[in-house]
């Protein structure tokens, strides 16, 4: 795949890490429920590895996911890592034997968090951490500055290059910075969920990029009429246009859309080389007016 398919390339602010804005979440590489092992791992590490063959140089991914199984397969499949490629991570949760999904932020949880990471990537440090706050999908205002303190002082001993924060809010987005630089923000925002608009313009004039989860509507995929029917007027899939829109959205967006398939890769890829005209733009911004 041409580098023009994966989009334009963009650069994490003030570091050297340089990425095509169109990556891959490794969530869907674990089992039914982001719990267990996959169904077909060796599925699993082909899709990672034909994703990286595709020009893919950013994946995200979290320990958590399995737990530990995601982030086992990457190694599987990847280790030792091209020089370019950009390995996101996350903390802030682990998974209970029910498959639950219980709040990790203390101190002594951030740092296992690391360690594991570390550990199932096998990696001396890892590029980017994410501190994910909020609830399960929704930010919710509160401080954040005592588990930024725990990501800053172990980016002072060399395991974090860089940190970045999942699921906050402008004024979280502003304690954090009052302690290290931030390199990124992952939210949830879709054609349907258009809550962060303001956040995501503000981030621009920074030159922060904004991650959106759950681009193409979560467990859930998103039901528009209106998203099918210009799907089918582009000769393309609903999925592909929802993500070329995220793409055009904003030129500081990174994506990372997941899949345990191989097919379903490709046709994710391919949305990056999408046009979409003008006329098809009002329509789709027309479905965030009426969520």
């Amino acid at each position: 795949m041409s580098e023009a398919k994966l989009g334009s390339r963009f650069t994490f602010p003030g570091t050297p890490l340089t990425v095509h804005r169109m990556g891959y979440g490794a969530m869907q590489l674990a089992g039914p429920g982001v719990f267990g092992p996959p169904k077909d791992p060796d599925e699993a590490v082909a899709v990672l590895r034909e994703a990286i063959e595709s020009g893919v140089d950013h994946i995200d991914t979290s320990d958590f996911y399995g737990p530990h199984v995601t982030n086992q397969i990457i190694k599987r499949a990847l280790h030792p890592y091209p020089e370019n490629l950009v390995i996101v991570t996350k903390l802030g949760a682990v998974r209970g034997d029910d498959a639950s999904w219980r709040p990790a932020h203390s101190k002594e949880a951030l740092i296992a968090g690391v360690h594991d990471n570390l550990r199932n990537l096998g990696l001396d440090a890892l590029d980017v951490v994410n501190l994910r706050v909020g609830g399960l999908a929704e930010p919710i205002e509160g401080p954040i500055a005592d588990k930024v303190e725990v990501l800053a002082d172990l980016q002072r001993q060399g395991l974090i290059r860089h940190v970045g924060l999942s699921n906050v809010t402008p004024g979280q987005l502003a304690e954090a910075q009052a302690i290290t630089k931030i390199v990124c923000i992952q939210n949830l925002y879709n054609l349907a969920n258009r809550r962060d608009d303001a956040f995501i313009d503000d981030l621009a004039l920074l030159g922060i990029p904004y991650v959106p989860f759950f681009p193409l509507g979560g467990f859930t995929p998103l039901q528009s009429s209106t998203l099918s029917d210009v799907a089918a007027r582009l000769g393309a899939t609903p999925m592909q246009v929802a993500l070329a829109w995220l793409l055009h959205r904003s030129p500081n967006i990174l994506l990372i859309p997941g899949t345990s398939s191989r097919g379903h890769l490709r046709e994710n890829l391919a949305a990056a080389d999408l046009k979409l005209p003008a006329d098809v733009l009002a329509d789709l911004d027309s479905i965030g007016a009426k969520s």
